[in-house]
């Protein structure tokens, strides 16, 4: 057993705090990793704060993990000791149900296990990256080829990064298509840069007009302030696809107005509490979908990872300390982050 330390949350209303705890030794198939960076989802503290009401405790939450290997099993020929890689939000699935034979784990029919809180129809606990250490089946571990100044940046690419690229490719964006991007958030900001880089052109919605000149920044070519009715009207009927980030409730209508007929909307935010119910007129009129998506599975999330390095995609973080999680989760609920706070672990090793 390799004793690991990392913070955890004991309860839900108790804040983050160090904890100790016990990793498996590497067996045959397995990758150490010690972690260098990780990202702070808004998943993180839905988790610790149980706010999805099926938290494993003790909590230790984190899973856009980047690190080093630093031991390998003696079966394992994916990865060298010395290698960079990522580790993101599953670690294990059942590996034969036709799902998983797809290369969709994230879908698995038996639940994929997750980095941090166990298996995702019940099991035992597992632990995140907020921890100095981490011991992955290879099958699960992604390679990194971004440059090593990258590698903070590289950290939300593993869950934010992936859940916007998969719905991506799925509706098939690409150039000639007019993409709307719902909220400049950890994953909106992600889902513009990412839609650019596949030829859409990008509109950005969004209730923040200083947030205007990042979104051009980042790749949006039209900049929408929703809460504005006359901006939003010049846009219906106008958008082949939207993927709208936002993880709290809203009025979907607003959005699928704007789509032409046939056109989807997917959702990735996942709100605490229902969205109002979409008005059914304004599909059927249009034949228009309301989607949702799930991140990524490992071959695709491999494929995002490289898509990113060879166009320069890494995210906007602001680097923290390990014992400023706790305000960087009260910050974060303010939307008080450009945009991903990334934990780098050295802080947790020096203290």
């Amino acid at each position: 057993m390799l004793e690991t330390k990392g913070y955890a949350a004991q309860n839900a209303s108790a804040p983050l705090a160090p904890f100790s705890f016990q990793r498996r030794a590497p067996g045959a198939h397995d990758v150490q990793i010690d972690i260098l960076y990780c990202g702070v989802c808004h998943s993180d503290l839905h988790t610790a704060r149980n706010e999805w009401h099926n938290t494993l405790y003790p909590s230790v939450p984190g899973h856009e993990i980047v690190g080093r290997v630093v031991a390998v099993g003696d079966q394992v020929s994916r990865h060298r000791v010395g290698d960079l890689v990522g580790v993101g939000c599953m670690v294990d699935s059942c590996r034969s149900c036709p799902s998983c034979n797809e290369g969709l784990e994230q879908y698995c029919e038996k639940g994929f296990v997750g980095t941090y809180n166990g298996p995702v129809f019940g099991g035992e606990n597992t632990f995140g990256g907020y921890s100095d250490k981490i011991v992955v089946d290879e099958q699960f571990v992604l390679r990194i080829s971004h440059a090593e100044q990258d590698l903070a940046a590289v950290a939300p690419l593993l869950c934010a990064g992936i859940t916007t690229y998969s719905p991506l490719r799925q509706w098939r964006v690409g150039p000639g298509q007019r993409v709307g991007v719902v909220g400049l958030g950890g994953l909106g900001h992600m889902a513009v840069q990412l839609a650019n880089a596949m030829g859409a052109h990008v509109v950005l919605f969004t209730t923040s007009p200083g947030k205007e000149a990042d979104a051009k920044r980042l790749g949006a070519r039209e900049v929408v302030i929703s809460k504005d009715a006359e901006q939003m009207a010049r846009y219906q009927n106008s958008l082949d696809f939207i993927l709208n980030t936002v993880a709290a409730p809203h009025n979907l209508d607003a959005f699928l107005n704007l789509l032409k007929r046939d056109g989807t909307m997917t959702l990735v935010g996942a709100p605490g509490s229902p969205h109002p119910s979409p008005d059914v007129f304004g599909l059927i009129f249009k034949r228009r979908r309301i989607a949702g998506s799930l991140i990524g599975g490992i071959k695709e999330t491999q494929e995002m990872l490289d898509f990113c390095a060879q166009h320069g995609i890494v995210s906007d973080i602001e680097m923290i300390a390990m014992g400023e999680v706790n305000q960087a989760y009260e910050r974060m609920l303010r939307s008080d982050v450009k945009y991903r706070f990334v934990i780098d672990m050295a802080s947790l090793r020096a203290a």
